[in-house]
């Protein structure tokens, strides 16, 4: 079976808040978004198009999605995607759910990390008409 990766067709934005920061509303309204928070600060990932007062902003990622479910006993499946990428010394960011793995790129990095990951013998649909 061949791994596959969807690319959401959104640019996000990573946004850096203090720990203690109380996020609007309109993130939660949001179709996809992550938020990681550790007593060192709060780090969301937001579509580009919701603007944020942040402590600091990294515009234009876009984002891969590996299609799953993936069950916790499927082991090295984010790594040998990072190593791939790695390989091309393309930096990444990437997130986790119960469900599956996420990772975003540089929006000018794109085209490069598909080809790559083609390379290696992963389908990737670029569009939702692919699915």
């Amino acid at each position: 079976m061949r791994m596959t990766l969807a690319v959401l067709p959104e640019q996000y934005t990573i946004h850096s808040f203090s720990p203690n920061a109380v996020l609007p509303s309109e993130v939660f309204a949001q179709e996809i978004y992550f938020i990681g928070k550790t007593p060192e600060g709060l780090s969301l990932v937001i579509d580009s198009d919701v603007t944020l007062d942040s402590l600091e902003q990294e515009h234009g990622w876009r984002c891969f999605e590996v299609l799953g479910p993936l069950g916790f006993l499927t082991t090295g499946i984010l790594s040998k995607v990072l190593s791939t990428l790695a390989d091309e010394h393309i930096s990444i960011f990437a997130m986790s759910t119960f469900d599956t793995d996420y990772i975003l790129v540089k929006y000018n990095r794109l085209s490069l990390a598909i080809d790559a990951l083609r390379k290696q013998g992963y389908h990737i649909i670029e569009s939702k008409s692919e699915v």
